[in-house]
């Protein structure tokens, strides 16, 4: 039996190892390096809070009296027989849906107007884009001053005979005004991402509708909603998930009232975790509000084989 040795050649003796630092192992350290940052950043502030809520729900936390006491599924148990809960599920779902309808709506609008070869449209688009850029908070307090009772928008319906309600204090109103200061505040940023849209709709698709003789609305429908369709995805889902997660014109404007009017959930959250002290029923609720913005975002997203261009 003989055996076979492989028999190395000089140069093959001589030539060097490939380097260990090779050009592909830098660019993937580097790309590495530039992603930890946000990695790092969605571990901390985003994952890390998650699991350390999901944590605190199966547990009953009073900070007053230095407790903190695993109970299970009892704050689980508690919310579903929690008597406020549907109210306050109503309340936000009446501030969601009457938000984005309203918001996309004239945002869509405002952006179809502007987007016209118009003197002054500059002028218009700063106006309407200059209160996503002003402090929330001051945003409602002055809308809060204006709503009361004798505040700037009963006085202007004063001059033409009208008495008006105190907007804030009806359970008829106050819903309709908190929504309506919310659209006003973030309509312009939906505004600007629409009129980028619709400005790189390519012009010759509405020559060819116009020589087949279709009529503006016609162009609209077929043409222009179509292939801005993904930007009204995106605002959608953006909107929808700002919805629910309003607080500050809330607590300013109406502290949830009259009632439990306007209590949404993330309201009814900071009122059981941070003024009755009970944070593991707070912990839960944040739980359910997780899951609804989760459901919410993945319904629309499959959703959006149905009627979202070039996802057909």
């Amino acid at each position: 039996m003989s055996t076979l040795t492989a028999v190395r050649s000089p140069a093959e003796e001589t030539r060097p190892r490939p380097a260990y630092w090779s050009t592909k192992r830098r660019d993937r350290l580097t790309g590495y390096l530039f992603i930890a940052p946000q990695l790092l950043g969605t571990v901390v502030f985003v994952l890390v809070p998650l699991v350390l809520v999901g944590w605190y729900s199966l547990h009953e936390w009073n900070v007053l009296a230095d407790t903190f006491d695993f109970v299970g599924t009892d704050n689980y148990q508690r919310l579903l027989d929690d008597p406020k809960l549907p109210s306050v599920l109503r309340a936000t779902l009446l501030f969601s849906a009457g938000l984005v309808l309203l918001n996309l709506a004239l945002a869509l609008l405002l952006a179809v107007l502007l987007n016209q070869k118009l003197r002054g449209t500059t002028v218009f688009r700063v106006l309407f884009f200059s209160p996503v850029v002003v402090s929330l908070v001051a945003w409602t307090i002055v809308w809060h001053f204006m709503l009361q009772s004798n505040g700037g928008i009963n006085g202007l319906l004063d001059t033409i005979g009208v008495q008006g309600p105190n907007w804030l204090r009806s359970g008829g109103t106050a819903m309709a005004a908190v929504v309506v200061v919310q659209v006003f505040k973030n309509v312009g940023l939906n505004m600007v991402l629409f009129l980028a849209a619709l400005q790189g709709v390519p012009q010759d698709l509405y020559e060819a509708a116009r020589v087949d003789g279709a009529s503006r609305w016609t162009a609209f429908r077929r043409i222009t909603l179509p292939l801005i369709s993904p930007t009204i995805l995106l605002t959608s889902i953006i909107t929808v998930v700002g919805s629910l997660q309003v607080f500050a014109q809330i607590a300013v404007l109406t502290q949830g009232g009259p009632g439990t009017s306007t209590t949404v959930l993330v309201y009814y959250l900071y009122q059981q975790a941070f003024q009755f002290h009970t944070f593991g029923y707070g912990a839960t609720l944040s739980v359910l509000l997780f899951l609804i913005v989760l459901l919410l975002t993945v319904v629309q997203w499959h959703l959006r084989k149905r009627w979202v261009f070039h996802e057909q």
